[in-house]
């Protein structure tokens, strides 16, 4: 079995972009065509050397990209100087890859070399040439030499979108896990203590129980005091713990739709100061869920987003303009869809703030997600939930 890797033309990142380019092998081809014999025979094979070197420059880097640049300057040489001066044209293939430099000492050095490879081609057949033809070649010949300037520029910037995505993302990386280390600390500190006293106690309660009555009921109780004293505790750490609001759930809905190239409009006031975190961070959850939907499922170009309150409930209503969902408006049809499509544990989440979901055809011709959530929540026993 063969394990070598599947050739490819030009590597994939780039698209049809290089296909694009390679219309312009058309203009050499062209300017030979009226030699003959070997002359033509040698021409046609400079021409495809020249697109070996153009695929090349895409799938090499270091040292074997600079000898194939200088490989492909010579060939544009001896076309410009044994066959047509037009052939100079060719540069702008060279132009692009020169941009690519990021090195600034490799980048000098080759703008020299280019530049020596159009000027003494052009200086020389200016004689040959007519006053019109030259003054119509300086202007191609001027954007030639500036044009790696300008694609070593976007280059440099786009190195720098990725560092700065890439940093971000690290520092995100960090973030959670100094907030895991410190939930980890916290439990420790706070629970550790607690939780090995319970066990004494209930271990010295199983052994009163039946020697001394009395004194294993006080030892319960003891232990039914630490119990709670350890759910506070509990609580106060969760509550401490940062929460997603609404509002940040919203910045991180339109980073995600803005890499999808959906534009996203928003209604209503995100800051929900009367809604506790809790809620808060569920909603956002639940946001964050039907945006990345309608990313991969809905094939829509504009998300709208409602935020509404009442005195009794919180209405976020998520909608497109994608794809309209054809076998129901519930959640169980949709489910049916696409089973992976984060509904359910959208509902599991609702369902701890007595919240629900409902999904519906919407008013833009695509999907509709509509959840409600109430205002006040019924606490429990302390003791009993956390």
């Amino acid at each position: 079995m063969s394990t070598g890797k599947k050739f490819t033309l030009f590597p994939r990142k780039y698209g049809l972009f290089p296909f694009m380019w390679l219309i312009y092998i058309a203009l050499p081809i062209f300017n030979i065509r009226n030699e003959t014999g070997l002359k033509l025979i040698l021409g046609y094979a400079l021409i495809a050397l020249f697109v070996v070197t153009y695929r090349q420059l895409y799938m090499v880097t270091g040292k074997a990209f600079s000898l194939w640049l200088a490989l492909q300057m010579a060939i544009i040489v001896v076309m410009c100087m044994f066959y047509n001066p037009f052939n100079l044209y060719m540069g702008f293939f060279t132009a692009n890859f020169i941009g690519w430099y990021t090195d600034h000492r490799k980048f000098n050095i080759a703008m020299i070399a280019f530049a020596l490879v159009e000027l003494v081609p052009l200086s020389l057949a200016v004689a040959s040439i007519s006053l019109n033809d030259f003054v119509f070649t300086l202007p191609f010949f001027a954007i030639m030499l500036a044009s790696p300037f300008g694609i070593r520029s976007m280059v440099r910037r786009q190195n720098l979108e990725k560092e700065l995505d890439l940093a971000n993302q690290q520092i995100k990386e960090l973030v959670k896990r100094e907030e895991r280390m410190r939930i980890a600390r916290d439990l420790h500190d706070t629970l550790g203590h607690t939780l090995s006293l319970i066990t004494l106690k209930s271990q010295l309660v199983e052994k009163l129980v039946l020697k001394d009555p009395e004194r294993a009921q006080t030892e319960a109780g003891e232990i039914q005091r630490t119990s709670r004293a350890a759910l506070r505790q509990v609580r106060e750490l969760v509550s401490d713990m940062r929460a997603v609001s609404v509002a940040e759930g919203l910045a991180e809905a339109g980073e995600i739709l803005r890499a999808a190239d959906i534009s996203l409009d928003i209604e209503g006031d995100a800051a929900l100061e009367s809604v506790s975190d809790l809620t808060q961070n569920i909603l956002s959850l639940c946001i964050k869920e039907a945006v990345t939907n309608i990313v991969k499922h809905s094939e829509a170009s504009r998300c709208f987003i409602t935020i509404s309150t009442t005195d009794a409930v919180v209405k976020v209503s998520v909608e497109d303009n994608g794809n309209v969902l054809e076998t129901g408006d519930t959640i169980a049809a949709a489910a049916k869809v696409d089973p992976g499509n984060g509904l359910k544990g959208m509902a599991e989440r609702l369902s701890l703030i007595d919240g629900s979901l409902s999904l519906s055809s919407g008013e833009k011709n695509g999907l509709r997600l509509l959840v409600t959530v109430p205002l006040i929540v019924k606490e429990q026993k302390e003791g009993v939930s956390a």
